[in-house]
């Protein structure tokens, strides 16, 4: 189900993402989906943040173990 969501941008950015778009002759919001599907994409090679994610899932697994012990 699509999630609306609100952005707010810098003047500069909404004028050069507006023209992007124009240029590309694609909605905004699909021009903002593909950065994005970019971005998580990049996201998911980067060893880094991977490493970061793993240490981020390790600490709320006990967060949740403890809320749901008796």
């Amino acid at each position: 189900m699509p999630k609306n969501m609100t952005l707010r941008l810098s003047t500069e950015q909404a004028a050069e993402l507006e023209a992007i778009a124009r240029v590309e002759n694609v909605p905004i919001a699909e021009e903002v989906r593909r950065a994005l599907d970019e971005h998580i994409a990049a996201r998911r090679k980067d060893r880094a943040f991977r490493a970061r994610l793993k240490a981020s899932i390790d600490r709320n697994q006990e967060i949740l173990k403890r809320l749901a012990s008796d």
